[in-house]
């Protein structure tokens, strides 16, 4: 998140960490770049209004790097002029102030699922990585995974969420029923498994993503946040 106003800044980033999000506040446009350009974020919420760099200038910029990271932009402007050259300068989306916390939530939420992986002929496909229900198959760049059956349900649960955080919980019962004999550390030890399956290069992450104390995420970019130590 872009945002100069450091209360509203920490407003949203509790809001947004309340749903799951791992969320990193900044108060420029310069930094706003540099913060993307690690390959970690689902969505930037970008203030218009930033010093540096307006939110103009940084959605121009990443655009024309390529990047398709979502964006959600926020400004006091209300004009349909000001909106038209947000989207125009590649927001997907726009928010104007006032606006209540619910719904900044339920615009990211939206633009998440619309960055989520496709389903094309009922396999799903997120960044490098397809899985193929029907013939329990999963290929990564083209390359054929061999995945045991608990990892593969574990693999379809997560991108089928994708961009949502399940819990440890909620990814036993996606493998096993209610999950009363099975502790939680062998998530744990399935997600490693799938990591080390999954990846070619380190430096090329497979999507999977840790949220401390809460469980897992399947990146929507295909790329990762933190990792378990």
């Amino acid at each position: 998140m872009a945002e100069d106003d450091e209360l509203q800044g920490e407003l949203l980033r509790r809001y947004l960490e309340r749903e799951g999000h791992e969320v990193e506040v900044v108060s420029d446009g310069v930094r706003a770049l540099e913060s993307v350009k690690d390959g970690r974020a689902s969505l930037l919420v970008l203030d218009v209004m930033l010093p540096g760099l307006d939110g103009l200038q940084v959605s121009t910029r990443l655009r024309e790097e390529g990047s398709e990271l979502p964006i959600l932009m926020v400004t006091a402007r209300v004009a349909e002029n000001d909106l038209l050259l947000g989207l125009d300068h590649g927001a997907d989306d726009y928010l104007t102030k006032p606006y209540s916390p619910r719904e900044l939530l339920a615009r990211v939420r939206a633009l998440l699922r619309r960055s989520a992986p496709q389903r094309v002929d009922g396999v799903l496909r997120a960044g490098d990585v397809a899985l193929d229900p029907a013939r329990r198959e999963t290929r990564t760049s083209g390359r054929l995974v061999d995945l045991t059956r608990a990892e593969f349900d574990l693999l379809r649960a997560l991108m089928s969420a994708a961009g949502s955080v399940l819990s440890r919980g909620q990814l036993l019962v996606a493998l096993h029923g209610d999950g009363r004999f099975i502790t939680e550390r062998t998530i744990d030890a399935h997600v490693k498994n799938l990591r080390a399956k999954l990846e070619l290069d380190p430096e090329a992450p497979c999507g999977i993503e840790t949220v401390y104390g809460v469980g897992y995420r399947f990146s929507a970019t295909g790329e990762t946040g933190p990792r378990a130590s």
